[in-house]
């Protein structure tokens, strides 16, 4: 016994016609009949009296259609209650962000949406970079709030939000500074960082310039904090972002980088796991015209 069969009972009791019933439950008339046969084997006798001229329910057809009508009316309510519920973003949704991420961009994202949805509360949960999509995959977030250079096959990219400027970060003494600017090309001359970012980190910091050069990225590192580190002691450059809060320091010089595109943030998500929340954020921040937020002026010397 399943729900067609319950259904194709209800609506021949109501119907009294095996054509009309079938015609209401979408299936054919031989279907129908041999539905309510079975359903007759499972009940121990008819259910309906059937002529060439009329159809009518028995008293145990009387019976079981007075039994089953409100548990089935209460399976249907029940789902409809179901499917409404998956189609509100009520609840909890748990938003990931990193360090280079957080910022205006994301506020203005989360109180747009908390103007929408009042009824959903969104946690803000910072996110490790050096395990950045691990913790959707987990379902420990629901959204990650980061750069859009997504080349995962179970990840789902939304809207930009924002479209950051490029910099380099170089240290305070570095030879770059008086030039006040840096280029792409320039990246070749000195070497870079590593971390296990996948396409992502050729978007921050590309494998070649743009006229073929090979980048050195050969010193590996667990996270910004150790980036900025070897920056500042002059080991290494870094392709970053116009901005960055963590490089406003005495020792770091945020230098304009002309030749790369700007990195554009955005909404990300594994796609497994996406629901009403999810797809309501996702329509917000598609309702956002993204932020450009402009690039770096040059110091006007290594020393101010």
């Amino acid at each position: 016994m399943d729900l067609i069969q319950v259904q194709a009972f209800l609506v021949l009791a109501d119907e009294l016609h095996f054509g009309r019933a079938a015609e209401r439950v979408g299936l054919s008339q031989p279907r129908v009949s041999r539905l309510i046969s079975a359903l007759e084997r499972e009940a121990g006798g008819a259910l309906f009296d059937r002529t060439t001229r009329r159809v009518r329910l028995t008293p145990l057809g009387t019976r079981l259609r007075d039994g089953w009508r409100p548990a089935y009316g209460q399976l249907l309510a029940s789902l409809d209650d179901a499917r409404t519920a998956a189609r509100q973003p009520e609840g909890t949704l748990r938003v990931g962000f990193t360090l280079t991420t957080g910022g205006t961009a994301l506020t203005r994202l989360v109180r747009a949406f908390t103007a929408a949805y009042p009824g959903c509360d969104i946690q803000l949960r910072e996110i490790e970079v050096r395990d950045l999509y691990g913790a959707l995959r987990r379902d420990d977030i629901d959204v990650l709030v980061s750069w859009l250079a997504v080349g995962e096959p179970d990840l789902t990219a939304g809207a930009a939000i924002e479209h950051r400027a490029r910099a380099l970060a170089v240290s305070r003494d570095h030879p770059l500074t008086d030039r006040g600017r840096a280029s792409a090309e320039d990246l070749a001359d000195y070497e870079t960082a590593w971390a296990p970012l996948g396409v992502l980190l050729d978007a921050i910091n590309p494998p070649r310039t743009p006229s073929g050069r090979p980048v050195r990225r050969t010193r590996a590192v667990g996270g910004l904090h150790e980036t900025l580190a070897l920056v500042a002691t002059g080991q290494v450059v870094h392709p970053t972002v116009a901005g960055l809060p963590l490089a406003q320091r005495s020792d770091i010089v945020l230098l304009p980088l002309v030749g790369l595109p700007p990195l554009t943030l955005g909404p990300i998500w594994c796609t497994a796991h996406e629901n009403a929340r999810v797809r309501a954020l996702a329509g917000i921040a598609a309702t956002l015209r993204p932020i450009p937020r402009e690039g770096l002026k040059p110091p006007e010397s290594a020393g101010t």
